[in-house]
């Protein structure tokens, strides 16, 4: 078992095997629990289950968490590009398969950056376990735009270097994708942790290459098909939490949500950047709160 920012993020992480690889994530089901609900949260790039551990230990004591790791992220196993396909639509398959071999029941979607896109896709796939969703700064269709900063990861002969030799990408996140506060030494160093090495960078890397900008691109398809889809979740309720000053998934991004989900609860942070629970956590988790008490949580201070 690897124990990364074990002092950091207590939680002990249980292992999924999938075609011999471990998937693992954090699960803090608790049989004394009067809650059925099962709060899933699901992570993007460059970050890890450790982003969720505000979340983990507020809700927890009341619903079922479940924090996943990507293959290539957090503490999950880190193969190479060749060994395993690094697409939206692999690791939608593999978060399928967590919710079936877990039995996952009344669900809600906690989801963040390209795990908007991977959650939405894969409880698309699994409705009539879906209770609700909530996203943080993500999309869920092909990119209307390229980030300049994101673009520069991608460059021929560098690109790839850069990310995973110099670990620019998850190095640079730690100031660009905070905007009203700072991350404390000890958040970065455990969003940083798992990504020690060029080897274990390499879903980082694959991330990035991952953005369709041509035709040809394989996750293409897989986003059109999730934007086709998003009208498939009109009678779930929805909340949207938005960080304004983020320059990556910037409020287009909230527009096009509003668009097709007119219904969806919106939380607009004015002046917080792409790390939405890191850069204002208690807004972040008391809208979180509101939003989950329709569903029966109980209240906080009954706890």
């Amino acid at each position: 078992m690897i124990s990364v920012a074990e002092d950091l993020f207590p939680y002990k992480s249980e292992t999924l095997l999938i075609d011999g690889k471990a998937l693992r994530y954090i699960d803090t089901k608790v049989p004394s629990s009067d809650s059925e609900l099962t709060l899933l949260c699901v992570h993007g790039n460059p970050t890890w289950s450790f982003y969720y551990r505000r979340a983990v230990e507020r809700f927890s004591p009341r619903c079922r968490v479940v924090a996943v790791d990507h293959i290539g992220c957090g503490r999950s196993d880190k193969p190479a590009a060749s060994e395993f396909a690094y697409t939206l639509a692999a690791h939608r398959d593999n978060l399928i398969r967590m919710i079936d071999e877990l039995d996952l029941q009344n669900i809600v979607l906690l989801a963040h950056d390209w795990g908007g896109a991977i959650g939405l896709s894969a409880v698309h796939e699994r409705r009539d376990r879906l209770r609700g969703i909530t996203l943080l700064n993500t999309a869920a269709f092909p990119p209307p735009y390229m980030p300049r900063r994101i673009a520069a990861c991608r460059w021929p002969i560098v690109g790839t270097p850069a990310v995973r030799g110099l670990n620019m990408f998850a190095r640079a996140a730690i100031t660009m994708a905070m905007s009203r506060t700072k991350l404390s030494a000890d958040a970065a160093r455990g969003l940083l942790a798992p990504y020690n090495s060029w080897a274990n960078r390499v879903a980082i890397d694959r991330f990035v290459r991952d953005i369709p900008l041509t035709p040809d691109h394989p996750t293409l398809a897989t986003l059109q098909q999730l934007e086709a889809d998003l009208p498939d979740f009109s009678n779930v309720p929805i909340q949207l939490i938005w960080g304004m000053k983020d320059w990556c998934f910037r409020p287009e991004c909230l527009r096009r949500f509003q668009q097709v989900w007119p219904h969806a609860a919106v939380k607009e942070l004015a002046t917080t950047g792409h790390y939405v629970i890191e850069d204002s956590p208690e807004e972040t988790l008391e809208t979180m709160e509101a939003f989950l008490s329709q569903f029966g949580i109980p209240a906080r201070d009954a706890t």
